[in-house]
């Protein structure tokens, strides 16, 4: 029996769009989803009673991380992250391989696994697939990532084919350490670049080994939007219908809906939070500095549509004279909101898919936004 079971609820019948539920040893997530960022098994900024009350039901923490501070041993020994941070609902866990190639320069990547530098410190340490398997047993996550290269964008085809095959091996690897598959699931992670027919060969040899979930790797890495839609129109397709389907590292409002649109269910992104602590909101009439002076006398809240717990109480003003005098709690309310707006939205697309209007929804979404398909506004 597999720790990760899909239903699926409904087809949009404008666009194709899954409403569905992801069914985890901790819980029910609602689908299509946006799953807050918890690197260093916390959500900067916010407790885990706060994620409750804006209904995120999933979190994200970061195998690279832990296993350099506090280690995933100290994380077993406290009894897994549930545990350890409190959070009785679900959480997936990255394999570690994005922050592998991203953060550590000195690196060398060869069949066994990666040698590179910690950034923290220098020192000298080495990641696997039997490893990344090791480190996410011992922090006990609903959903595993099974650990990957991610090339960059650019890059040659031939480096792209390489690189795609080797994480097809890697994934094999993976399925054969995994030591805990009766209460967490290993989502394999579909590679390929910008190339449709890389993709497609990394679907192909990835559904073959069942995984009982997939991601999308790769993509939102500095290419441009149209061509990570095409790279989802392309692949999403070849991924089984009856499991959950994950974009990694995607969390602009626009791209949780074109991404919804093209059947992904779940999606992650340290935006929301990383945007918040430098000042800035996401609402329903686009991007919103308030830290900028026009905002100094400005006593409504950061989005008079919204229902979350900063708009409710505080206005723009005394925020903005919070993050202006370097308190805290003004970037704790800008991070409260960010987060309640993308979990609403997703909530607001559930809803567009189960009436077969979310072609309908996107477009006025877009409108009131202020912005072409082709653009985050942030």
């Amino acid at each position: 029996m597999s720790a990760i079971r899909y239903e699926l609820i409904k087809t949009c019948a404008q666009t194709g769009a899954r409403l569905g539920r992801v069914h985890t040893p901790h819980g029910v997530i609602e689908t299509p989803t946006f799953m807050p960022v918890g690197t260093q098994a916390t959500v900067k900024g916010i407790s885990p009673e706060e994620l409750k009350e804006l209904n995120a039901h999933i979190i994200l923490s970061n195998t690279y991380h832990l296993f350099l501070r506090p280690g995933h041993e100290l994380v077993r020994e406290a009894g897994g992250l549930h545990k350890m941070m409190n959070w009785d609902r679900s959480i997936l866990t990255d394999s570690g391989g994005f922050q592998v190639f991203s953060l550590s320069e000195n690196r060398k990547i060869t069949e066994e696994g990666v040698h590179f530098r910690s950034h923290l410190n220098g020192d000298k340490l080495f990641l696997s697939p039997e490893v990344a398997m090791d480190v996410q047993n011992s922090l006990g996550s609903d959903i595993m990532m099974a650990f990957d290269e991610c090339p960059p964008y650019p890059a040659t085809y031939e480096y792209v084919k390489q690189s795609t095959e080797r994480t097809s091996r890697w994934a094999e690897r993976c399925l054969k350490a995994h030591r805990r598959p009766h209460d967490q699931g290993l989502f394999g992670i579909v590679q390929g670049g910008m190339h449709a027919d890389l993709r497609k060969m990394s679907a192909l040899d990835l559904t073959s080994l069942d995984f009982p979930g997939y991601a999308m790797g790769g993509l939102s890495v500095g290419e441009p939007k149209h061509l990570m839609y095409e790279m989802l129109e392309e692949t999403v397709p070849l991924l089984p219908s009856n499991k959950p389907r994950y974009l990694m590292g995607v969390g602009s409002p626009d791209c949780l809906v074109e991404g919804s649109m093209r059947g992904i269910d779940m999606f992650d992104c340290v935006l929301p939070t990383r945007i918040a602590r430098n000042g800035t909101a996401m609402t329903s009439q686009g991007r919103l500095v308030v830290k900028n002076a026009k905002y100094v006398s400005d006593f409504s809240p950061l989005d008079p549509e919204c229902s979350c717990y900063a708009c409710r109480n505080y206005s723009r003003a005394y925020i903005r004279h919070l993050i202006r005098a370097d308190e805290m709690f003004g970037l704790r309310l800008t991070t409260i909101h960010n987060l309640h707006f993308l979990v609403h939205l997703m909530e607001q697309v559930r809803e567009a898919i189960r009436q077969d209007r979310l072609q309908d929804f996107r477009d006025e979404f877009f409108e009131k936004y202020g912005m072409a398909s082709n653009e985050s506004g942030f």
